[in-house]
């Protein structure tokens, strides 16, 4: 059962784009790729919103991610969040189990 986290990344000045550049240039985008139970790790570029970066982020289940909230790695991300000053929005969606209908 995947768990999906939408998370939206806001700030100015072309900031959130800025980020989800660095994340990618780094290479924390592929590791973060790479970890077990990873599905999906991808930026999107909402075309109403030039502020916003949208991150897909999705996980085999909630162990998985749970590991991963614990890798080294969160703390160069959250540098990185503090060094272009954005804000965030999280939303977290399981999916259903699978019904013989």
């Amino acid at each position: 059962m995947s768990l999906t986290v939408n998370i939206y990344y806001t700030g100015t000045n072309g900031n959130a784009r800025k980020f989800a550049e660095e994340m990618t240039s780094s290479g924390l985008v592929e590791a973060i790729r790479a970890e077990e139970g990873n599905e999906k790790y991808a930026y999107y570029f909402p075309a109403e919103d030039p502020e916003t970066v949208l991150l897909i982020d999705r996980w085999r289940d909630q162990a998985a991610l749970d590991i991963h909230h614990k890798t080294p790695m969160m703390a160069q991300i959250f540098a990185l969040l503090e060094k272009y000053n954005l804000k965030k929005r999280v939303e977290r969606y399981v999916e259903a189990p699978k019904t013989n209908d």
